[in-house]
């Protein structure tokens, strides 16, 4: 039973890579096109930022992995501190629409569906590591538990957007410039009435997040109740 079990999953894991690698060929060609047709790089960069989208759900499966394999609360860590820094990338891409206005004779349309179709990618890719945070956390914890977690890293997210659209810091510059971030962080959370436009764009974005993301699993789960339901 166990084993099947683990089949299962893993077929169900590769159904979703199969899955989110067609998106991410989709956005690339939907830029690649509007290049072709225009000869303007401008979008192109929205590709890098589905690559940094991708990197949590990539690490965490790794981390689902290792969790059967490995008891060590170094790699856990390890793993769990790698995916909470690049988590935030996952929505980022939605504040990206800033870039949406009207360029020569080129249709808004066309560049509004693809900001959507690489911000909807991204939340994707982070909606699928965040299950896979959860299944995991399932075997050592109870599951209400672990709606509060997940709610929790969602507007931790949120806020990570911020610091990311509003501060320009990257998930590289806990490395590279780790006092100054470290400083600008900790006075909005220290001084939190001095920063209203902070919390009131990590908490608009947070309750956003979250209804998304719980819409998602609750899809997900109808979608399973639907296929296991006798003809």
């Amino acid at each position: 039973m166990t084993t099947d079990f683990r089949i299962t999953g893993q077929s169900e894991k590769i159904k979703t890579g199969i899955l989110l690698g067609t998106m991410s060929i989709f956005c690339f060609g939907l830029s690649l096109f509007r290049f072709y047709l225009t000869g303007n790089t401008m979008f192109l960069f929205l590709n890098w930022n589905l690559f940094l989208a991708a990197i949590p759900w990539v690490l965490s499966i790794f981390w689902n992995l290792s969790a059967h394999r490995s008891k060590s609360i170094f790699t856990f860590s390890l793993l769990l501190f790698s995916w909470l820094l690049f988590f935030p990338n996952s929505p980022y891409i939605l504040t990206d629409l800033i870039h949406l206005k009207q360029r020569g004779s080129f249709p808004v349309w066309y560049d509004l569906i693809l900001i959507l179709t690489f911000a909807w990618t991204g939340l994707s890719f982070g909606f699928y590591s965040l299950m896979e945070i959860e299944s995991i956390l399932r075997k050592k914890i109870n599951d209400n538990f672990i709606k509060l977690i997940s709610t929790t890293l969602l507007f931790a997210s949120a806020f990570g957007v911020y610091v990311g659209r509003f501060l320009r810091w990257n998930s590289w510059d806990i490395v590279s410039n780790p006092t100054e971030l470290f400083n600008d962080i900790s006075h909005r959370l220290i001084y939190p009435m001095e920063h209203p436009r902070t919390w009131g764009i990590t908490i608009i974005m947070g309750i956003f997040l979250n209804l998304a993301y719980f819409t998602f699993k609750d899809g997900r789960k109808l979608k399973r109740e639907l296929e296991e339901k006798p003809a």
